[in-house]
């Protein structure tokens, strides 16, 4: 399956951000703003450790600090950009270490209790399939985060715009990530933009199934895993959130599929012998 109606990880994109303010009209000034912003962000971290869940670090780093490790943010160090912003690789001279660091835009979406939000969540939530955050800074109106870097790329650079000689991500490996389309790419034709209103129509008819599973996988999965896949996507699609499934539920299918063993050699057996077999006549 090319696809699955989940929030893939992307370095163009902010991680475990929630817009949960939309007006900017509450700015206040600078050195305030700093000093809330770590302030909340230091005793929330007092808070979780007593409450054991263990220490929790998000280093503060300074403009000057984070500028001269990105080289003035020179082009040449920009790795990405997005609707928030653009990500910097960049050495910290304090450690040696190689970092990513994304520049917030002052005149963005995202204001000052965004990015508070941001640095909590992510100060918080450590899972492998997660870049960790390391550090963030709050000087004047700049607003940066510093995550590490990921040698081997993102998630999204094994899916898609892949070059010849890179292999594909197979099925077994998909599913054990949730690894998905684009749920919006302009780059595909007209009425393929929105991936939710592409796929809704193809759910209603099974022969149109096959259209769902990503043509880079050249038809090497399994038709029933597919399909199992399928109805949990259709679940999540629904347009009453009410009928829609819990994530642990989502979590829980998609552990069961990704459990399940594909050979693809094996399926490439299969198929050749039912392609070259005779039908038998109907008495």
């Amino acid at each position: 399956m090319g696809w699955f109606l989940c929030p893939g990880i992307s370095k163009k994109k902010p991680k475990g951000q929630q817009q949960i303010i939309k007006n900017h009209q509450d700015q206040i000034s600078s050195s305030s703003e700093k000093a809330k912003v770590n302030a909340l962000i230091d005793g929330n971290m007092e808070a979780s450790k007593e409450g054991g869940s263990g220490h929790i670090a998000a280093h503060t780093f300074t403009f000057r600090e984070l500028a001269a490790a990105t080289r003035n943010f020179r082009p040449d160090c920009l790795i990405g950009e997005g609707g928030f912003g653009r990500v910097y690789k960049g050495r910290l001279e304090s450690t040696n270490q190689i970092v990513a660091i994304k520049q917030l835009d002052r005149n963005g979406l995202q204001g000052n209790r965004e990015f508070l939000v941001e640095v909590l969540m992510l100060s918080l939530l450590h899972h492998s399939n997660l870049v960790n955050l390391i550090g963030y800074c709050a000087d004047g109106d700049q607003r940066l985060l510093v995550y590490e870097y990921m040698t081997l790329g993102s998630l999204e650079d094994h899916l898609h715009d892949l070059p010849p000689d890179k292999r594909q991500l197979d099925w077994s490996t998909r599913m054990k990530i949730a690894a998905g389309r684009k749920a919006i790419d302009n780059s595909k034709a007209v009425g393929e933009h929105n991936l939710v209103a592409w796929a809704r129509p193809l759910f209603k008819d099974r022969r149109k199934f096959s259209q769902m599973a990503d043509p880079m996988l050249q038809g090497q999965y399994p038709v029933r895993g597919l399909y199992q896949a399928l109805a949990v996507a259709a679940m999540c699609v629904q347009e009453q959130p009410t009928l829609r499934p819990l994530i642990a539920d989502v979590v829980t299918a998609l552990s069961y599929l990704a459990s399940q063993k594909f050979d693809p050699e094996c399926q490439a057996v299969r198929n050749s012998r039912s392609g070259s077999s005779t039908p038998r006549n109907r008495r």
